[in-house]
């Protein structure tokens, strides 16, 4: 496979393989990918699984016909990569390895040398040059082994991400990307979510066309689709609306009343339900839905003073992967003495930002009146989103919602004519309340102004206390004259016909502008109220806990250079260009402070 006219891929297809690292199925096998950069230089990118050592060294003579390489770079230390490092240094004894301090010490552990007379030690910035192309290093420890490395050809613009995007399946697999790669992060990545973070916010600072994983395709279109993916997935926010039961059930009764509750459940709107019998499922593929949707019902039978087994699998797994930010709702059996709530609360104790649903369903055997209204009540209670989202059920004259404005930040959305646009605000005020009158004020700067002015009309959407960074990146760091805020989604409507947002908001008011009051640098428009709903009763987000728990704290120990107020973004340097654009909020010199 050519991917540059300098790079060719060399790796090998499993197709034998039924469990990846002992425990994940993989009916599709497995690629173990690896790379050649062919420049004045050669340098050959990781090796691959012992089973396909001679399929590995053939693939590298077919592409170099004759040559030979200069340097092995070892990213990861993990065998499905490294097996074949002593195998390659025989064949090509003059050949230097290039990988990290601790990756030269498992090297030592597995192949019982540490190649000191032919190697060179990498660190975070250390650069190669093999002819054009410049490789540099980036220090990625702890996704998902401590000694990893990715490394970034500034010629052809590659990110070679290491285990960073691979997913399960061999490359000649025609299956869904994100599917088998969320299992694949999960699974395998998961609980190391906040080094993952920190190598996407290095990452967000190189200019990449293409992504050269070990694992799984090759990535070279709508590279931010899959950033984006990686950003939810490793900042533990839900990927998706949905509710997932997880269940146990030893004679009937539970399950029935688990596949009652889900057709509740879609009858209130839910738009997912996805259930999964923890005896029979995979159970990776159960893990993976718990991160995928934004609710959990957990419901099993008490067991030895206990809960079943299975059960209890399920929720180390959550808790090992650090499940948080999540919304979760019980549902416990027992004969004589039920004590499945409490412990499987118990188990969630290590989990963050988890929030309980009032009601507990408790079943003493079978079903009976009193669990069937509580069946009922757990439904009205976990769609009550969704009962406020669909017109036929929503409460559109709701103006209890005018109690969610505070010193809060709002989104707020209009339409050009063309595409809609939204755009983050802070400055929302209720300002009469016979009739109901509304503030918004906006600076003129920003296009949403341009297009509200024209047009008369908006929403404003007010978040909640687990909106994560990344709304605030989409609203808040870019214009919406070039930029389609909306793109790839598929977006609610209030009667206006304007956008609201699916998910961290708890409610929103459908505004006319009445009155325009022109301030200068920012203009105030007073607005009657069209619609208003209470789509939730989660807290509104303060601008106080967005500086506190969701904006990120600059990483700025032992550096020198600047940081970026809005987004914290670390430029390392004596000096800041005077033309310089932060990479990720797009805001210039103006917004940034030397790091003291």
């Amino acid at each position: 496979m050519t991917i540059t006219n300098d790079i060719k891929y060399i790796g090998v297809n499993d197709h034998n393989i039924d469990l990846f690292e002992g425990q994940y199925v993989v009916p599709n096998g497995m690629a173990y990918n690896s790379y050649v950069i062919v420049d004045e230089k050669i340098a050959i990118m990781d090796t691959v699984d012992a089973a396909f050592t001679h399929e590995w060294l053939d693939n590298i003579q077919n592409a170099l016909d004759g040559k030979v390489p200069d340097y092995l770079i070892v990213q990861h230390m993990e065998p499905d990569h490294s097996a074949n490092i002593l195998n390659f240094s025989k064949a090509y004894p003059g050949t230097v390895i290039v990988s990290s301090a601790k990756a030269f010490a498992m090297m030592k552990n597995f192949f019982g040398t540490d190649f000191a007379e032919k190697r060179i030690v990498v660190g975070e910035g250390d650069t190669l040059s093999l002819g054009k192309h410049t490789l540099t290093f980036v220090t990625a420890p702890m996704v998902h082994w401590p000694e990893v490395i990715v490394t970034y050809d500034s010629f052809d613009k590659v990110l070679f991400s290491a285990d960073g995007f691979g997913k399960f399946g061999a490359l000649d697999a025609k299956e869904d990307w994100a599917c088998e790669a969320r299992r694949y992060y999960i699974g395998i990545v998961g609980k190391y979510g906040a080094q993952v973070q920190a190598l996407l916010k290095k990452a967000a600072g190189l200019d990449i066309s293409i992504i050269c994983p070990l694992h799984g395709p090759v990535l070279t279109e709508n590279l931010s689709y899959y950033i984006d993916l990686y950003n939810t997935w490793s900042s533990y926010q839900p990927e998706e609306d949905g509710i997932v039961i997880a269940y146990t059930s030893v004679y009937g009764n539970t399950r029935k009343a688990v596949m009652l509750l889900a057709e509740k459940l879609k009858a209130c709107g839910c738009p997912k339900v996805v259930v999964n019998d923890l005896a029979r499922c995979d159970m990776a593929e159960a893990v993976e839905d718990a991160f995928r949707y934004g609710k959990l019902v957990l419901a099993t039978t008490t067991y030895n003073a206990e809960i079943f087994p299975f059960m209890r699998e399920f929720i180390n797994h959550l808790t090992e992967r650090n499940f948080s930010n999540r919304t979760v709702a019980f549902i416990e059996n027992g004969s004589w003495a039920p004590l499945a709530a409490k412990v499987m609360k118990g188990m969630l104790e290590k989990s963050k930002n988890l929030t309980y649903a009032d009601t507990t369903v408790r079943i003493m055997s079978a079903l009976n009146e009193e669990s069937m209204a509580d069946l009922n009540s757990l439904a009205d209670e976990l769609c009550k989103e969704y009962l406020a989202r669909q017109d036929a059920t929503a409460n559109k004259s709701d103006l209890t919602a005018l109690f969610n404005i505070g010193y809060g930040l709002y989104v707020v959305t209009s339409n050009d004519g063309k595409k809609d646009n939204g755009l983050i605000v802070n400055t929302v005020t209720q300002v009469t309340n016979t009739p109901n009158r509304i503030a918004v004020t906006i600076s003129k700067e920003n296009y949403s102004h341009h297009v509200i002015k024209q047009t008369g009309v908006m929403n404003i959407n007010c978040l909640t206390e687990d909106a994560p960074f990344s709304v605030f990146e989409k609203f808040g760091f870019t214009s919406g004259r070039n930029t389609d805020k909306f793109e790839g989604c598929t977006p609610l409507r209030s009667d206006n016909g304007l956008v609201f947002l699916p998910r961290y908001i708890n409610s929103f008011m459908s505004l006319k502008v009445e009155q325009y009051v022109d301030l200068d640098t920012h203009g105030m428009f007073i607005c009657s109220i069209t619609e208003a709903r209470v789509i939730s009763d989660k807290n509104t987000m303060t601008y106080t806990y967005y500086q506190e728990k969701v904006k990120p704290k600059p990483e700025t120990t032992g550096k020198k250079g600047y940081v970026c107020r809005v987004c914290g973004y670390v430029y390392e340097g004596d000096t800041l260009p005077d033309d310089f654009i932060c990479p990720l909020c797009k805001h210039g010199v103006a917004d940034f402070e030397p790091i003291e």
